[in-house]
């Protein structure tokens, strides 16, 4: 799978999201995901989500996916440290 493909898939189901996806092999990625929806949930919910966006595609298409999963706030927290 290609990086845009996935970063379509993950864009369509949230609200407004900032999404990028990398990979070398395009097998194996990592996704940046910040979205207000993420507020008041643990890791494991927001890791969640994101492979909702993406279902049966995971394990199959997409090997392996690290995802950085934060809110809004927690990504201005960092881009601004």
């Amino acid at each position: 799978m290609d990086p845009v493909e996935i970063t379509s898939l993950i864009e369509a189901g949230f609200d407004d999201a900032i999404v990028k996806v990398m990979s070398g092999d395009n097998t194996h990625f990592e996704a940046l995901v910040v979205a207000k929806e993420f507020e008041g949930k643990r890791s494991i919910a927001r890791h969640q989500l994101v492979y909702k966006c993406l279902g049966a595609l995971v394990g199959n298409e997409i090997h392996a996916l690290s995802i950085r999963a934060m809110t809004p706030d927690e990504w201005q927290a960092q881009t601004n440290a």
